[in-house]
């Protein structure tokens, strides 16, 4: 195997690149400048040092806790549970929702042995007890595990007595939120239920 072919197979191991993707990626960085392929490769290796979890809502930061968290300007009242940090920035974009956010990291999936331990629910239970939060929006991805787990937090939030709703019909069912356009999430939040 010959560097552009072992450069296209790491390629090939993102999402939604396939292995002919790969390939033109891999000749197109041939052509590029060498002060960008070292940029691009500072930025890659450096990742991991740079970005880091928010402490307080889990989504991906270079600051902790995250810009969102640390803004007074937002309301503190309302708390929106996503499945992933990258959902924390497609909500955001929406600028429907002005509220702080909850990163749950993943789904509730039997079948692949998450449960909900393996979840920050129990935080979630210990963010909405501290008192501040008056309504949380489930905002899981309308899968079988998303309604899954919207069901669950649903549960296990009543005894607190916060208002909890859902996203409304809007957002494909076995869609992701990653690749709603900002219509689509500004109606769900319109038009989302409560349980």
């Amino acid at each position: 195997m010959n560097a552009i072919e072992e450069l296209a197979d790491s390629f090939s191991r993102l999402p939604g690149i396939g292995k002919k993707s790969a390939m033109r990626i891999s000749y197109h960085l041939l052509n590029e400048d060498p002060a960008f392929l070292s940029q691009f490769a500072r930025e890659l290796t450096t990742l991991h040092q740079r970005i880091k979890r928010c402490s307080v809502c889990g989504a991906y930061t270079e600051t902790d806790p995250c810009a969102i968290c640390s803004d007074l300007l937002r309301d503190r009242s309302l708390l929106c549970v996503v499945e992933q940090p990258q959902d924390v920035m497609t909500i955001d974009a929406s600028h429907e929702f002005r509220g702080l956010f909850h990163v749950l990291g993943g789904v509730i999936a039997p079948l692949e042995g998450i449960g909900p331990t393996q979840l920050s629910i129990g935080r979630l239970v210990e963010r909405v007890k501290e008192g501040e939060i008056k309504e949380v929006i489930i905002a899981t991805n309308p899968t079988v595990e998303g309604d899954t787990t919207a069901l669950y937090i649903q549960r296990i939030l009543a005894p607190t007595g916060v208002t909890v709703s859902r996203l409304a019909s809007g957002l494909p069912v076995g869609g992701d939120l990653e690749y709603a356009d900002k219509l689509t999430l500004a109606r769900s939040f319109r038009g989302r239920i409560t349980y």
